[in-house]
């Protein structure tokens, strides 16, 4: 499936930019707009999506591929035939799962499989805008990991005083 906009063009880079010089133009965008640095997490989601399709070889000969290919459209001849496309032929969307991240570097992860993994994404997850649909899960799962470690904690030992005594505080 094609994406909105054209990569290249996101990246300002040509068709035949090598791998190096595609990452150079997507750290300077990136650089410029994250919205940790004042810009906008839109545009940020665009640039990610862009590196995520030309920063691998793979996808971006599909990409490639894909986009050399003439519209499915173009080539059918207009008429009640043509109404809707057969069903090989139409884009294969991916559903949403709930809890499970679909965007950035940790796409297709759970979010209890990144509260093992790497915790501390999460807590920054948590505070971005493109993490309020998990904030509820993530933050539950925060307690639930808090209550754990304070049932774990040892409980301190009475205190005893000079005479091995146990002092006012401790009974």
């Amino acid at each position: 499936m094609l994406p909105s906009s054209d990569p290249y063009r996101v990246l300002n880079v040509p068709r035949d930019a090598k791998r190096h010089e595609i990452r150079a133009a997507y750290r300077t965008l990136a650089w410029q707009w994250h919205p940790d640095h004042g810009g906008a997490p839109g545009q940020m989601i665009e640039i990610n999506e862009a590196w995520r399709i030309l920063g691998h070889e793979d996808r971006r000969a599909a990409y490639d591929a894909a986009a050399r290919r003439p519209a499915v459209a173009a080539r059918q001849p207009a008429g009640p035939q043509s109404k809707a496309a057969p069903e090989a032929e139409r884009p294969v969307q991916a559903a949403r799962v709930p809890g499970v991240i679909d965007y950035g570097r940790y796409a297709g992860w759970s979010i209890d499989e990144l509260a093992i993994h790497d915790p501390d994404y999460l807590q920054w997850l948590v505070r971005m805008p493109a993490g309020r649909q998990y904030a509820t899960r993530i933050r539950e799962i925060f307690d639930r990991n808090d209550r754990q470690a304070a049932e774990r904690a040892p409980k301190p030992a009475p205190r005893r005083g000079m005479f091995g005594m146990r002092t006012a505080a401790a009974r």
